[in-house]
C-alpha cells in the first residue's frame, strides 16, 4: 500500500476516534434530566433551541441547584457548552445572574465540583466586583464564602460578561485541576490546581445556577479522557 495512503487512513481513523469520544448531550430529553431545586422546560433563546433553567429553592446559602444529567459518568475530560444567565425580575439586589457548570456531580448529590459565572460582574462600575466575575466552589464544604476568606483571589477572577447574552464556556478537568476557558479564548480564565473532592472523585455533570437566576443551556459536548 502507498505510505502517503497509510498515513492519510491512520490519520482520519484516530480523527474519527477522537470525534466518537465526544458526546452531544442532547438537552430536548426530559427522561435524561433530573432537576435538582429548579424548574427547566425547552425554548427558543437567541436563535438557539435551548434548556431554561430557573431556581426555585428558597434563600440565598443553597449551592445544590442544578440540572443533572442521568447515566453519565464523568472523572476526567472536557465540558464545552453555551450559557446564558441574568438575575429574574424577582430576584433580591444582589442576585448576579449566576450560571455554570458542576461536574464529579456524586450520585446523591451530595457533594460536586463547580465552576461559575456572575454574569453582572462583567461589566460593573466596581473594579472588585469585575474581580469575581468567575468562581470555584466545591459543594458542601468549600461555598464561595469560605474561600474568598481564607484564599482571597484564588479561586475568582475577571471576565467580560453580559448578561442575557450566549457565552461559550469550555472546562477541562484533570486529577486535581480544572481549567476554565470563556469566549473561545486560548488562555484560561481561571486555574484550579487543587480540587477539594480529589482525584477519585467522579460522577455525573449538572447545569448548574445559583439564587435568583433565569439561565439557559445549549450545545452540550463532553469529551471524557481517561
Amino acid at each position: 500500500m502507498n505510505p502517503l495512503f497509510t498515513t492519510l487512513l491512520l490519520c482520519l481513523g484516530l480523527h474519527q476516534g477522537f470525534s466518537q469520544s465526544s458526546q452531544a448531550i442532547p438537552l430536548n430529553r426530559p427522561e435524561r434530566l433530573q432537576p435538582v431545586k429548579v424548574a427547566l422546560s425547552l425554548a427558543d433563546y437567541k436563535g438557539k433551541q435551548a434548556l431554561r433553567v430557573v431556581d426555585t429553592a428558597k434563600g440565598l446559602s443553597s449551592e445544590d441547584k442544578f440540572v443533572k444529567i442521568k447515566d453519565l459518568r464523568f472523572r476526567n475530560g472536557r465540558i464545552d457548552l453555551e450559557v446564558s444567565g441574568k438575575p429574574l425580575n424577582t430576584a433580591s439586589e444582589t442576585a448576579r445572574g449566576f450560571v455554570g457548570i458542576a461536574f464529579r456531580v456524586a450520585d446523591d448529590n451530595s457533594r460536586f465540583e463547580c465552576i461559575y459565572l456572575r454574569p453582572t460582574n462583567g461589566r460593573a462600575a466596581d473594579q472588585v466586583r469585575r474581580n469575581h466575575s468567575v468562581q470555584y466552589i466545591s459543594f458542601p464544604d468549600y461555598p464561595w464564602e469560605r474561600s474568598r476568606k481564607e484564599t482571597p483571589e484564588k479561586y475568582e477572577s475577571y471576565v467580560d460578561l453580559v448578561p442575557g447574552e450566549w457565552t461559550k464556556v469550555r472546562i477541562e478537568v484533570k486529577g486535581n485541576t480544572a481549567r476554565l476557558y470563556v469566549h473561545g479564548a486560548q488562555q484560561p480564565t481561571l486555574l484550579v490546581n487543587d480540587l477539594k473532592l480529589g482525584v477519585d472523585q467522579a460522577g455525573s455533570i449538572g447545569l448548574w445556577v445559583g439564587s435568583g437566576t433565569e439561565a439557559h443551556f445549549a450545545n452540550l459536548v463532553v469529551t471524557p479522557e481517561p
